[in-house]
């Protein structure tokens, strides 16, 4: 993904990046809501909007701010069955998934200049979020794969099961943010997509 992201033009990868995401969804038994929400920055220019993300950007981890964010909420209908041998086992278990895209957006017009690299810049940036998104997607998908037909023997109330289960849920979300780290180092390293839309942005005034 980041091969292509770098190779297309930023109109080419957002639309790659949304049929991507589109696959994905449609092959699913449930779907994703994803919404967009947006954060002031102010700015005449390249560099003076990306001093103004500096400054108002979401704010993440060990209290850093960031460029764009994506998060997500997510609840599960489960259906836990105890079975007259004692046993107990996940007979379903649906997921409700809620993604949220946090991105920049200038509080004022731009001149026509800047507006057209703010354009790319943006674009850049929402297709990358829409791949943490894509990655979520498959993360809650593998939950649900593995869930389903979860059983434990012996187990009166369920209790086994769920801790099982709890396993599962710890592996698959460190692997998604494993994922996610490796995605942006890649992204924003010396060369990325992330880092050439920057300097898209900056250095074209």
């Amino acid at each position: 993904m980041s091969l292509l992201f770098r190779c297309l033009p930023a109109g080419a990868v957002v639309s790659a990046a949304a049929a991507l995401l589109m696959t994905v969804q449609q092959a699913l038994a449930w779907t994703a809501a994803e919404q967009v929400r947006t954060y002031p920055v102010s700015g005449r220019s390249g560099a003076e909007l990306y001093q103004s993300i500096g400054t108002t950007g979401p704010v993440i981890s060990g209290g850093r701010r960031t460029i764009a964010h994506t998060t997500f909420e997510l609840t599960w209908g489960r259906d836990y069955r105890e079975r007259a041998d004692g046993s107990c086992v996940i007979a379903r278990n649906v997921p409700k998934l809620i993604i949220t895209y946090t991105l920049p957006k200038p509080r004022d017009g731009l001149p026509q200049g800047v507006a057209s690299r703010w354009k790319r810049f943006y674009d850049g940036l929402a297709a990358h979020e829409r791949v943490h998104g894509q990655h979520i997607i498959e993360m809650v998908q593998a939950i649900e794969d593995v869930s389903v037909g979860l059983s434990a023997p012996n187990d009166p109330g369920c209790h086994k099961v769920r801790a099982e289960l709890q396993t599962h849920l710890k592996r698959l979300s460190d692997e998604q943010r494993a994922r996610g780290r490796e995605f942006d180092r890649i992204e924003m390293g010396d060369g990325g997509a992330v880092q050439t839309l920057v300097l898209g942005l900056v250095n074209g005034g």
